[in-house]
């Protein structure tokens, strides 16, 4: 196995501005409710100001992770740091369809045996024997991605039925 690069994806500075802009935007609001609201009891307040200062952190963390991009090889998906988040051998099937559970403008691969739990919020997470790859990535390449990755698995198949 070579290490070329089958395919790419990863999110627009758009895309990623937006997404931790929308996510500051709440945080603020929050913890402004949880100083400001007279009405609210301190339960409440608490958990307002709890929560804001979780999407403040979350921003930050989208920000800081959402930096990299997704690198498809015939090894397997990685991401531009060295990450390994699937070996080919390892993948059992991949769902883009409307009513699979994936991210949005993504898709979902089934993994042949159970994996490491992991999030990058906003570009994929891995729990168990499933993979989503999406969210703040554009759909067109998320797509291309995906039916790089099924023709991949249909090769030997395809092959067996060219003899």
């Amino acid at each position: 196995m070579t290490d070329e690069v089958l395919a790419t994806i990863a999110p627009s500075r758009a895309r990623r501005g937006m997404a931790v802009a929308l996510l500051l935007a709440l945080g603020v609001v929050l913890v402004y409710l949880g100083f400001t609201a007279p009405e609210a009891g301190p339960g409440l307040r608490l958990f307002f100001i709890v929560a804001g200062a979780g999407a403040l952190a979350l921003a930050e963390r989208v920000w800081r992770l959402t930096g990299v991009s997704l690198i498809l090889t015939e090894a397997g998906l990685r991401d531009s740091e060295g990450r390994l988040l699937v070996r080919t051998e390892d993948i059992e099937k991949v769902e883009r369809s409307a009513f699979a559970f994936k991210p949005s403008n993504g898709f979902a691969v089934r993994l042949a045996r159970r994996a490491e739990w992991a999030w990058v919020p906003g570009l994929w997470w891995r729990y168990g024997r499933r993979l989503g790859v999406g969210g703040l990535v554009s759909k067109n390449e998320a797509k291309m991605m995906a039916d790089i990755m099924a023709l991949r698995l249909r090769m030997p198949e395809i092959q067996d039925q060219l003899k």
